[in-house]
Parts: structure tokens; sequence; C-alpha cells
């Protein structure tokens, strides 16, 4: 069950690094889930990096297909709930729009007002379209999903290269082919320049886009395993939730939900409706409709 594993790896890894968000790297190696944080939450609480992702799961379930319109109105619907979790960008977008502003026009109003949106909320919310959309159609839709929220494209391009490997993963393909392919696809210099050489840069647990990106892939890619790649990601520090998001996402991809290990699974919060989350995307996907 890849496409679970990529789902419920999202969660864990969120829910894993939570605690640590803000923190330098840590000098006590974490390995168990553990309560606290920036905004105190429970042992295996997640934040909007799963809110978000299930957000994008939950519209493709439901519509069957990339909907704009019900992908904004479910976002904003968890930005309701709990807008202290979310970041600079895409809490000024939310605003924008829960008061009127189209979408289009609120993302450029918030890149302009920001002086650029290059943050990874777009990328850590994208996973789900990797395991509903096959490789030929995830790409372009990535960057139309991050440009709902984010006006700056390279934080689309960074989502359709991890997303791209993510639907040739649970799929089957191998994590090195899926790299190559990612790498050899990628037409955003920048992102091709950094992701396609993850292994020439240490890892930064930063709020870029591109820098999360790598220091997920390169997380993901030096491991041997789902949990040796999680906490590698997480004992970063710095934005350690969403390092932790992307890098569990591949991980679980690639290993699969029986990989996680049971004592962070049996801790997750709402872990039993992801795994039927995943199922829902899994069974409705596009290539399944195109056998």
């Amino acid at each position: 069950m890849r496409h679970a594993g990529s789902l419920v790896g999202l969660a864990v890894g969120d829910a894993l690094g939570a605690p640590l968000e803000g923190s330098r790297r840590s000098e006590v190696w974490l390995t168990q889930m553990r309560p606290g944080g920036r905004h105190f939450r429970n042992r295996g609480e997640v934040t909007d990096d799963t809110l978000q992702a299930g957000a994008v799961a939950e519209s493709l379930a439901f519509c069957g297909r990339f909907d704009e319109d019900d992908l904004i109105k479910k976002l904003s619907r968890g930005y309701i709930q709990r807008p202290e979790w979310f970041g600079p960008t895409s809490s000024r977008f939310f605003d924008l729009v829960l008061s009127g502003t189209p979408p289009h026009r609120a993302a450029r109003i918030v890149h302009t007002q920001n002086h650029g949106s290059r943050s990874n909320g777009s990328v850590m919310r994208g996973f789900p379209l990797g395991i509903f959309f096959p490789p030929s159609e995830v790409i372009s839709m990535s960057i139309r999903c991050s440009a709902i929220t984010h006006h700056d494209p390279v934080g689309g391009y960074c989502s359709a290269f991890l997303n791209l490997m993510v639907s040739e993963m649970v799929r089957g393909v191998p994590r090195r082919t899926a790299f190559r392919h990612a790498r050899s696809l990628c037409i955003y210099p920048e992102v091709h320049a950094i992701l396609g050489s993850y292994d020439q840069y240490d890892p930064d647990p930063s709020l870029d886009c591109v820098l999360c990106s790598q220091a997920a892939l390169r997380c993901f890619m030096d491991a041997r395993s789902f949990e040796q790649a999680a906490l590698s990601a997480i004992n970063l520090g710095g934005d350690a939730d969403t390092v932790g998001a992307c890098t569990g996402a591949l991980a679980g991809a690639y290993w699969g939900l029986k990989a996680i290990p049971a004592r962070w699974r049996g801790e997750l919060e709402g872990y039993e409706g992801l795994v039927r989350l995943a199922e829902r995307i899994w069974v409705g996907r596009v290539d399944n409709y195109m056998r």
C-alpha cells in the first residue's frame, strides 16, 4: 500500500517534526512522538501540513478531478479552523480570499506585499496529486495547484519534481529511476540545479521551497528505511514539520505503509481516516479510468 504509505508518511513526518519546529538542529536525537512545539501539540498531533494535504486529497476524492474552486473552499475551511498554524503566504492569501478578493488576484497581491512567495506551503500540500495523477499529468497539475496561493512559479516546479517521484514510486518505479525522470523533466533552472544535484548540498530545513525540497529529497534518497529518512529530516530542526512531512511522503511512497513503524502509526492523530482517504483517491485515480 504505497499510496497509503505516502499520505500517512506525510502525516507521521509532520507530527514527529512539530515539536522541533523553529528549533536549532537537535543535539539529542529525537526518535519518538512527543508533545510540545511552537504551537503546543499533543503527542502525534499534526499541523497545517497534514491539514492542507488532506484538503487536497479530499477535493480529489470528492470531485474525481482537480477542481480549483472546490480545493480553495476546502483549504479555506482548514484555515478558518486553525489560522495560527498557517504560514505568512497562505495566511495572507486566505484572509484576502475570505474577504472577497478573487484567488488569482489574491496570490499576486501577497506576492507583491511579501516581496515574493517562495515559501514551502504549496510543496507540502501537493503530494496527494502524485497518488491521484499518473506521471504524464502530475507535473502540470502540481504547478496549477501551487499557483493557487503562491504566485512565484518556483514552488510549483519544486512540487512537480517531488510529486512526479511519488506518482512513479506508488506505481512501482524504483526511487533512483523516479529521481532521474524528475530531473530530466524539470525545466526550471534553479530547481533542476539544486534538486537535480541534491547530494551536492547540505540539507537546510528552510521555509524556502527550494531549500526545503532539497533537504527532504536528500534525507529520503540517502536513507535505507522509512524510519531513517524521517528521523534524519526532523532532527535537522528549522522547519522540521514541513521537511518531515515532505520526506515522509516520499519515503512512504517508496517503502509503503507497513514500513512506517507501528509505534508511530499507533500514535498518529487520525491514522485510520488517512488510510481510508488515501484509498479513496487511489481507487479514483485518473490512470485507473484510462485502462
